[in-house]
């Protein structure tokens, strides 16, 4: 029997060293059966071009307008399920994949059809010996905590696997259906996993799909960056959380301490900016 086929997405916008270094990895994957598309998140610089120098034949999807990550794999995942993809691994333009991740995630994905999504041992791009995420995160609704894990022992807790490097099966897609699109940025990753969790899919982790991921915190991001992943994350809150309210009051809390004890009133305002805005954004 073949191994199941596999569609890798990579959404790029503008950052196209990244995803030309990414693509270079994929090269060494030792997985038989992919088919890789990128789909540019219409850059108004000039990363068609050096992607489509690169690599003549790499399939680009021209996006007409910026979709966001929700948005833009959306895309790609219809054309992924229309073309009969059995599994599709969404990768971030600004990871290094070692060989064997996808072998690795769908060898442990083909061991139980109850799991709908797995994730690699997702490691700091310039320290690999640090994880930056054991898969991916909790999320406690209750009292709005939003965290990473990074250790195997932490396994229970999962909640969500990381967008940067997320391998889901056709049946989850089918029955769960796409990334929520009301996420422009931040969060559609752990609402993509609490949707999962809900509908009776298990998460699951591959160790030795080890992927090497650039991407910064929200502590290292730009003061936009900060508000909108308040933003997002309040509208993850409002949607799951059986009370909203007091899960985005533990939420802004714990990031208020954070920024005030280490002196960054600037973060602050980002943070109450996010806050207001993510009350206001549609459901």
């Amino acid at each position: 029997m073949s191994e199941p086929l596999v569609y890798v997405l990579i959404v790029n916008y503008q950052a196209w060293p990244d995803t030309l270094a990414c693509l270079k990895a994929l090269e060494q994957l030792d997985y038989p059966r992919y088919r890789l598309r990128v789909l540019d998140n219409a850059s108004p610089n000039d990363a068609v071009a050096q992607l489509r120098a690169a690599y003549p034949g790499l399939e680009i999807v021209e996006l007409k307008r910026n979709l966001g990550f929700a948005g833009g794999n959306n895309v790609g995942i219809r054309q992924a399920l229309a073309e009969g993809a059995d599994y599709v691994w969404l990768l971030n333009p600004d990871t290094i994949p070692e060989p064997e991740a996808l072998s690795a995630m769908v060898g442990l994905a083909e061991q139980d059809p109850r799991i709908g999504a797995v994730g690699s041992v997702i490691l700091e791009m310039d320290n690999p010996q640090q994880v930056q995420a054991w898969g991916g995160g909790e999320v406690v609704l209750s009292w709005g905590l939003i965290r990473l894990l990074t250790h195997p022992r932490q396994a229970a807790r999962l909640s969500y696997i990381s967008g940067a490097s997320l391998l889901v099966r056709r049946r989850a897609l089918e029955q769960v259906g796409l990334l929520d699109e009301g996420f422009f940025m931040y969060g559609e990753d752990c609402d993509y996993g609490l949707r999962l969790r809900k509908a009776g899919f298990l998460l699951a982790v591959a160790p030795q799909a080890r992927v090497r991921h650039k991407g910064g915190t929200s502590w290292h991001g730009s003061l936009q960056a900060d508000e909108n992943f308040a933003a997002y994350n309040v509208r993850l809150f409002r949607k799951h959380a059986p009370w909203p309210g007091l899960a985005v009051a533990g939420y802004a809390l714990f990031w208020l301490l954070e920024y005030s004890l280490r002196g960054r009133l600037d973060k602050v305002g980002a943070l109450w900016r996010g806050l207001r805005r993510g009350w206001q954004l549609p459901l």
